[in-house]
């Protein structure tokens, strides 16, 4: 198990059996109830630490166990920690807008991030429901959004902060696309791009791409340029992809 993964499920897990002794006035200052965040700012994080019940806290701590640790080893353990929090957080502003007056507690929100962020890097992975049902990761958490989804709008009286779970969903991506977006790899990438050339115009583009020195070339990047210009005589401009303009892009800018 990776560190942070361990010591959320031990911080949930402690909190959950210590409660008894925690006077009822303190605790109820640790539930996240939307209307009173002005006067308790600090329920937005404490709220993911308490659960209703032991089926509550297994559940959620069981997810954590299953799906953090590959994506901790994927993320890296600070950005994980943020994740977690960060799909937390979200899933507070939710409820927030979705449930003003509900008070929500538990870590369902965080873990539900966890679970989409782990579909999103390994979608066709299978997870066996009780141990014996196959659904892969991506179908799974379709499954539990669209659940949520119905639940929260169909007005489900069974207690649960369906609204949150969307929330955590929400966070996970957020926070995914923001980090791919400014990840190494997403640097390198745009670093490496071939330059892109301003367009004076499609005559502009065929005159310069016919000018490419053929000479220079390797001869199967030749053969590809022969089959792009005749492609354009026969077909039109509009006929060519992105990655083929790019590929005749490169080659008229050297």
């Amino acid at each position: 198990m990776t560190p942070w993964v361990l010591r959320l499920i031990v911080a949930n897990a402690a909190v959950f059996f210590l409660r008894t002794g925690i006077p009822d006035e303190l605790l109820r200052r640790l539930v996240l109830t939307p209307v009173l965040i002005p006067k308790q700012p600090w329920t937005l994080v404490t709220y993911m630490f308490l659960h209703a019940g032991l089926g509550h806290l297994f559940f959620n701590m069981l997810a954590l166990f299953f799906f953090g640790p590959r994506l901790e080893v994927r993320l890296g353990t600070g950005r994980f920690l943020a994740f977690y929090f960060t799909s937390g957080l979200v899933a507070a502003a939710a409820s927030v807008v979705f449930m003003p007056l509900a008070s929500v507690i538990g870590a369902s929100g965080a873990v539900y991030g966890i679970m989409l962020g782990y579909a999103r890097y390994w979608p066709h992975d299978r997870i066996y429901i009780w141990g014996v049902f196959p659904v892969e990761a991506r179908i799974l958490v379709g499954l539990l959004a669209a659940i949520s989804l119905w639940s929260g709008f169909a007005g489900s009286a069974d207690g649960v902060a369906h609204f949150a779970h969307l929330g955590g969903f929400l966070g996970g991506y957020l926070f995914l696309k923001v980090y791919e977006k400014r990840s190494p790899a997403a640097k390198f990438k745009k670093k490496a791009a071939p330059p892109s050339v301003p367009s004076a115009g499609p005559a502009a583009d065929v005159a310069r791409w016919q000018r490419i020195d053929r000479t220079t070339i390797h001869p199967l990047n030749r053969d590809e340029l022969d089959r792009l210009m005749e492609k354009i005589k026969t077909m039109g401009l509009g006929s060519l992809t992105p990655d083929e303009r790019a590929f005749l892009d490169r080659f008229s800018t050297t």
